[in-house]
């Protein structure tokens, strides 16, 4: 992937939305983990996320910190996450989600550079918040990755204008409160959450915006997408992995795409 390959595929995409798949790296083994990847853009995504698993994941609910922790049992690193990310070789863009510390802790700069070798386009780093550490900042986008910026609907306006400063690639709003999960609809207010941040965007940068927490049915994908750019969904993916195999991921991905591309 090129180093705007974000871009690129929005401005592919035209008014289409998009549906993000999130996949846990490693769970529930590596290959599997692998075949997800790409059987999800088979199935139609539009862009892969693909979770670093981490020993504290605080911003996660129940199922991503089970399919984190059974990678981790079976040495998943980031080395190996960055591993798989370059065998599986996608067609679109990935974007990887992970926490700050295993960033520190395999070095920023050569995470950096490794995760462009390897083939991602973006980064998100959850505990990271705008502006708290522009060295990290500054590696990540030097190295032609996108730095995806994580906002919440209490993100007061002032901090959303200085959050979306300096993002590329999309901004990825959380559609409500709480960790990761599926809910059982999407909140009455997800309209004019988007608007907000679509208001504070710099004018120069035009940049889409993601829903993504708590979403998990093809209604719900539908929902969101009739007010957001694109659609991310995680913990349902991995509900459906873990209860019924790579097969009824797979089903579920394409309903969810149906859906979110109508």
């Amino acid at each position: 992937m090129s180093e705007n390959a974000i871009a690129t595929r929005w401005r592919a995409l035209g008014k289409s939305r998009a549906l993000i798949p999130y996949v846990t790296a490693g769970f529930p083994t590596a290959a599997v983990s692998l075949d997800a990847m790409r059987r999800v853009v088979a199935a139609g995504g539009d862009f892969v996320e693909v979770g670093v698993p981490f020993s504290d994941p605080l911003a996660d609910g129940p199922t991503v910190q089970r399919t984190t922790q059974a990678a981790l049992e079976q040495g998943m690193t980031v080395a190996r996450v960055l591993d798989l990310i370059r065998q599986a070789a996608l067609r679109v863009p990935v974007i990887i989600m992970t926490y700050l510390n295993p960033v520190l802790a395999y070095g920023v700069e050569r995470f950096a550079t490794d995760a462009h070798a390897a083939g991602a386009a973006g980064v998100l780093l959850t505990d990271l918040p705008a502006g708290t550490d522009p060295a990290v900042e500054q590696a990540v986008s030097g190295r032609g990755l996108d730095l995806i910026r994580l906002v919440a609907p209490t993100t007061d306006d002032r901090r959303l204008k200085t959050a979306l400063n300096n993002a590329t690639g999309f901004v990825y709003l959380i559609s409500r409160l709480g960790v990761t999960g599926a809910r059982a609809d999407v909140p009455p207010d997800l309209d004019a959450q988007v608007q907000r941040v679509r208001a504070a965007s710099p004018s120069s940068a035009h940049l889409p915006v993601a829903v993504g927490f708590g979403i998990g049915t093809p209604a719900q994908a539908a929902a969101a997408a009739r007010s957001a750019d694109g659609v991310v969904v995680g913990s349902a993916l991995m509900d459906a992995l873990a209860k019924g195999g790579i097969t009824a991921m797979e089903r579920l991905t394409r309903e969810l795409a149906t859906a979110v591309h109508a």
